[in-house]
């Protein structure tokens, strides 16, 4: 804990003396592969047969209560670089799996920061899968917008905060465009943005019968966003938001809002937020006050508490409390979706369960590679590719990149629900918002 991922038994160094693969373009033109800072990346791994022109990187926060979930995409980047050879099309491709975390925590800006100027000022570094955290993404983007060469792209297997690329009421001043200061837009996603899953999970409330609901939010960008998407499209599915409540990292005590929620008649607890100290006490104030998850109030959150250690983080607290995550979940791909993540369960994870955020990250190594190999080499160029992105039945459903850098079409905006379990998450069902819920979700 507090180190980034230990490189596989089976990955070497980078060899900069070994001899350039005569099918690729001329190593000559590529500058020389060096390692990103050892303070925040694992060393350069690389199993190909000539040396490496370019370098992929993640960044990701690999300690904290999200540890499991890195781990696990940073295995799927690995294992997709050796199901292709290390190779994009023609270009011989190395990895550095960078931490964004300190020891212990969550994302860290400082660290996101430092992360990012270190990406824009190796000029072999032609994308970064990441990163996990909305607000890390906020700080990342800009630094790579303007990175020499055209900038850096990124490609994001769960950043869900709308204003990274849509305006919202709640967006902060200026966001999304200043998060472009080129004027060209790098980042893009796997997953759909929080209007979406605000949207979805007021329609799944809906479904289970819920009439009345406490929002409460965590202060934070995505917290905030993702709370505002649900109160809006609820309001427009006539579900009552009876309190709402924005909580800080110093509070301790959540009795009363329980007890004002109560009061109230509501018969949901919504918390928009992810998994840290403070709203692992708002879980556990829910039931003590308001009772089990799976009685008459139910407990409802988004895709930032999708963590396999929430339950026993809450002392089992959590236990019966719906998840939202985007995508489909592995049990419930079929056909060749379903016989991918079987393989990988078997060959990469060694029979252990699929953390939330896996199969997004492996369709986001996809989509960044895919787009090296349809480019010139050059970070301009693989930029544009990724904007060209148009899946057929991938790991997510069929969709494309938007001119925004949003997934659009059916695969493009479906999320599982999920029940929190002792044993992790346990998928129930997939639901896309209609389009019309969506709108209302987006507000003014």
């Amino acid at each position: 804990m507090g180190t980034p991922d230990a490189r596989p038994p089976d990955a070497r160094q980078a060899d900069a003396a070994g001899a350039p693969d005569a099918g690729a373009p001329d190593a000559q033109t590529f500058a020389a592969v060096l390692p990103l800072p050892a303070t925040s990346c694992t060393p350069i791994e690389y199993e190909g047969n000539a040396r490496p022109q370019l370098l992929l990187a993640s960044d990701l926060p690999v300690t904290g209560f999200s540890q499991l979930s890195i781990r696990q995409i940073n295995n799927a980047i690995r294992y997709e670089l050796r199901a292709r050879g290390w190779k994009a099309g023609p270009y011989h491709v190395a990895f550095q799996a960078c931490d964004d975390s300190l020891a212990g925590e969550s994302w860290d800006g400082a660290k996101c920061m430092a992360n990012a100027l270190a990406y824009a000022a190796n000029p072999a570094v032609v994308g970064v899968v990441g990163t996990f955290n909305s607000g890390c993404a906020g700080l990342v983007i800009p630094i790579l917008n303007e990175a020499a060469g055209g900038g850096v792209a990124m490609v994001s297997p769960a950043n869900t905060s709308t204003c990274l690329t849509t305006r919202t009421a709640t967006c902060d001043e200026g966001r999304p465009d200043s998060l472009y200061p080129s004027g060209t837009r790098n980042y893009a996603r796997v997953v759909p943005h929080d209007v979406y899953q605000g949207a979805a999970q007021a329609e799944h409330a809906k479904a289970l019968g819920v009439s009345k609901v406490y929002v409460l939010d965590d202060g934070d960008a995505y917290g905030v966003g993702v709370a505002t998407a649900f109160k809006n499209a609820a309001t427009f599915l006539d579900i009552a938001v009876v309190g709402t409540r924005t909580f800080h990292g110093d509070d301790t005590s959540f009795t009363e809002t329980m007890e004002a929620a109560q009061a109230a008649g509501a018969n949901a607890i919504y918390i928009g937020g992810f998994t840290t100290d403070v709203s692992i006490q708002v879980i556990k104030d829910k039931v003590a006050v308001l009772g089990p998850n799976t009685g008459a109030v139910k407990l409802l959150l988004p895709d930032g508490f999708a963590e396999f250690v929430l339950s026993e983080a809450s002392d089992g607290a959590a236990d019966g409390a719906i998840t939202s995550v985007p995508g489909i979940a592995p049990e419930l791909l079929t056909g060749a979706a379903a016989e991918f993540a079987a393989r990988f369960q078997t060959e990469v994870l060694g029979g252990e369960d699929f953390e939330a955020f896996t199969v997004p990250g492996i369709e986001a190594a996809r989509v960044l590679l895919d787009a090296i190999a349809r480019s010139d080499g050059t970070r301009s160029d693989v930029i544009a590719e990724v904007f060209k992105t148009n899946v057929t039945g991938g790991l997510l459903g069929s969709y494309h990149i938007s001119a925004t850098g949003d997934p659009t079409g059916g695969g493009g905006t479906s999320y599982t629900f999920y029940h929190i379990t002792a044993d992790g998450l346990e998928a129930d069902t997939t639901r896309a918002p209609a389009a019309a819920t969506v709108e209302a979700a987006l507000g003014d």
